[in-house]
This record gives structure tokens, sequence and C-alpha cells, in this order.
């Protein structure tokens, strides 16, 4: 992991103080706190570092500049709706190379934010999956699928939460699971049932992410490192076979 630590503080950093500018700038306006804290979920850019960084990554790793992005052109089509826009992709010779989603989770809504980004991250997956079954992306090999995920680490994400069951038992790994647990359980899932390519979780503290970008990993198989290799080595592979 040393070798994309001070990258990935980095990217947290950018997160945390966009997030905080956007929050006062909104807040300041409306009077409303709230509304501010609205505006930080919605405003944007958030993630950018993240973007950024994986698009070096990619670039460094040999895929050439104009075939990534990250600000336009990132519409797929898809099978269930007529398209999606993707956080970043990768399109290179005409083949859809890699698709890769960046979402963070702040909060104190924690429950139905989760449920949220839980369909969001089938779905799409679903979605995208189906259109390449059917043809959508032309002759591109099966493309790699990717997903990040940023949560706010505190005690309220790492707290215990009941389940309800009212009618059928849930599966035992959710019993007295956190949101930061849950989170890694359904990431784990979306690759192991290849759903996605790779996954990333991380946790930050809001005052340390701030100050210093600080984060932690739960899990080594959904850590950054982990999704970074995995992609570009994809990238690699695509580079040598179109020299």
């Amino acid at each position: 992991m040393e070798d994309f630590k001070k990258e990935v503080q980095a990217a947290v950093k950018q997160f945390w103080r966009t997030r905080d500018a956007q929050s006062r700038k909104q807040g300041g306006r409306t009077g409303r706190r709230d509304q501010g804290a609205r505006s930080a979920v919605t405003g944007g850019a958030q993630m950018d570092g993240f973007v950024q960084l994986v698009r070096s990554l990619l670039i460094e790793g040999g895929i050439p500049d104009p075939t990534v992005f990250c600000s336009s052109r990132i519409e797929l089509p898809g099978y269930f709706r007529a398209e999606k826009q993707w956080d970043l992709l990768v399109v290179a010779n005409n083949k859809l190379l890699a698709a890769v989603e960046f979402k963070s989770q702040i909060g104190p809504s924690f429950g139905n934010n989760y449920n949220n980004r839980t369909e969001e991250a089938l779905g799409n997956a679903s979605d995208l999956w189906a259109a390449y079954r059917e043809g959508a992306f032309r002759e591109s090999p099966k493309p790699w699928l990717g997903y990040l995920m940023l949560l706010e680490d505190t005690t309220r994400s790492r707290s215990s939460i009941a389940v309800k069951e009212p009618h059928f038992a849930v599966f035992e790994e959710f019993r007295d699971a956190s949101y930061a647990k849950r989170y890694e359980i359904l990431m784990t899932k979306l690759v192991r049932e290849r759903l996605y390519d790779g996954a990333c979780l991380l946790l930050s503290d809001r005052s340390k992410g701030l100050k210093s970008g600080a984060f932690s990993e739960p899990s080594a198989e959904l850590s950054f490192q982990n999704l970074a290799t995995l992609l570009l080595a994809r990238a690699i592979a695509h580079t040598k076979t179109h020299r």
C-alpha cells in the first residue's frame, strides 16, 4: 500500500475539503445547516481526487490520455435504460475497456443511503452486463468494471445495527453488523459474484481526513492497492496487444 498511500491520502483530503467548502457555501446562502449538509452530498466534485488518481495510473500504465474519459463523453448505453453516466471510462480503439464508479457516504443518515447505494451498485452492474451481452459495445472484449466507496468513519457507521426478521431470518453475516461491516460484506460479494472486477472500501474520519487525509481499509481484498493492481493489469495487457 505504501506505493499509493500518499496519493490516496491526498485524494481523501481533497474529498473532505471540497465537501466542507460546498457545505459552508450553501449553508451561508440559506442560513440552514441541513441544506448545507444536503448540498455537500449532491454538490459533485468531491471524488475528483480519486478519479484523477486512477486516471493518472492508467496513463502511466500505457493507456493513451485521449482514451480515458472522466469529465465528458462518459455515457454508456444501458439495457434497462437508454444510457448511464459513469465516473470514468476507458474507450480505446472503439472498444470499452473499463468503467469505474466512485461513491461516498457521510453521516448521519446511514440507513437509507446505504440501501440506495446497494441498489445503485447492483443495478448499474446488472444493466451494464446485460447491455454487453446484447452487443451494445460492439466488438469490445469483456470490460473491466470497478467500484470505489469512501465511507465516513464515525461511531454511528461502526455501531452494530439490529435487523428486522418478521418472516425469515437474515443471513448470519448481517446479524449485528455495522454499516461499515455491511459495506464490506456488500463489496466483497459484488466482486466474488463477478458483478465487479475490483472494488475498494475506504473509511475516513472527518477531522483527521481534513487535516492529513487519514484513512483506513477494513479489508485487504478491498484495498486501493488491490483495485489499482487489477485495473493496471488490464491496461498493460491491452497496451501490449495493440503495440
